[in-house]
């Protein structure tokens, strides 16, 4: 995760990293740093010179940057393919110098000159163990993709997604139990992840230190943290009005008097297509008992024919809307969505009875309320 950069009550002041690197067995061609400043993904490279190399920008608070190295083609002509474990390395910077100096690979790397990047090196301690009962099973994800084993991909999507509710109860017990660490709003936002509970994590933020809840990320947390409320279960959806495929605008209140899903997903989104399959069974089981879906597109800026050949193509029978602004949805930021595929089920008054089913919970949630 990369935390925002500028905070409006803080100025902004330069830092400066200086890196270098030795024992490294391929030549690096460049070097190159990401992170997120403005609400935008800022990126910027440097040709090292005799393995050093310094990258210069400007921050008002703790921000993590990620270096990584790119090697000169390898003797067959063919680029080197980026492996994180050995190619990436995160850093949080702070106003000032940071040294970092890896040795032997590229992420084997010791950072110094910033307190908050010292704290994150203790997290990480903290989170490794997990880390290392995770790593196998990434490798049986990544074996089974490039194999095309639907079965073995399945079946380690589902310990992944039982490894991610560990760590975020992780996350969680670490801002319990450091609350005034320099590392804290960090954790905690990875805590709230993109589906917020409120009743979590709002106390916790409440708990950090006065100059973390200054900074800009604190202040979007903030800003999420009550739009989660405003979706909560038991609420009332708040309205909306979306052009369709046609340009016809549609309104959230138009499906009122029937159960209705309301599916943010992408052309683009794998998972929102892998999922897609399963919707479409549950519709077709349910759609003669006064259920209907309304699929809120986050497609991008003059993607329109792609939104729509992905409607056909998955046979997705009902009604969509979209304004193609990708992530700058309307919807989508009314809603708080910060990750897709997600869903609100909605009873025939509109208000929220649901949340983020997948196929088989919303068949199960489905058959509860139509056959009690």
């Amino acid at each position: 995760m990369l935390l925002p950069l500028l905070s409006v009550a803080q100025e902004a002041k330069n830092f400066l990293i200086k890196g270098s690197y030795t024992n490294i067995s391929m030549p690096v061609k460049k070097v190159f740093i990401y992170y997120r400043a403005d609400d935008k993904n800022m990126t910027d490279s440097v040709v090292p010179t005799n393995g050093n190399y310094q990258f210069s920008a400007k921050t008002a608070e703790p921000m993590m940057v990620t270096l990584r190295a790119v090697y000169e083609p390898g003797a067959d002509g063919k680029p080197v393919r980026t492996v994180n474990a050995r190619d990436l390395v995160n850093v949080f910077v702070v106003p000032g110098t940071i040294d970092v100096t890896a040795t032997d690979s590229f992420a084997n790397a010791k950072v110094t000159g910033s307190k908050v990047h010292d704290a994150y090196v203790q997290l990480r301690a903290y989170m490794k163990p997990l880390s290392d009962q995770r790593a196998p099973y990434i490798a049986a994800y990544t074996k089974a993709n490039t194999e095309k084993n639907v079965e073995a991909r399945k079946a380690a999507v589902a310990k992944l997604d039982s490894f991610d509710l560990v760590e975020k109860k992780m996350y969680g017990e670490f801002v319990k139990n450091n609350s005034q660490s320099p590392i804290a709003l960090f954790a905690l936002s990875q805590f709230a992840g993109w589906d917020i509970d409120v009743e979590a994590v709002e106390p916790l933020l409440n708990k950090l230190p006065e100059e973390q809840k200054q900074y800009s990320a604190a202040k979007t947390l903030r800003n999420n943290i009550e739009t989660a409320k405003k979706t909560s279960v038991g609420k009332m959806a708040m309205e909306f009005t979306q052009n369709d495929t046609l340009d016809v605008p549609v309104k959230l209140t138009a499906f009122r008097g029937k159960y209705l899903l309301v599916d943010f997903w992408a052309s683009w989104c794998g998972p929102c297509r892998a999922e897609n399959p399963n919707v479409v069974k549950t519709f077709n089981e349910f759609k003669d008992k006064n259920f209907y879906i309304l699929g809120v597109s986050l497609d991008r800026p003059g993607d329109k024919q792609k939104w729509m050949d992905a409607i056909h193509s998955d046979n997705l029978t009902w009604a969509h809307v979209s304004d193609l602004k990708w992530w700058q949805n309307d919807v989508a930021k009314l809603y708080g969505i910060q990750a897709i595929p997600q869903n609100f089920l909605l009873d025939p008054n509109g208000k929220i009875i649901a949340k983020n089913l997948d196929g088989e919970k919303l068949r199960e949630k489905l058959s509860e309320i139509f056959h009690p």
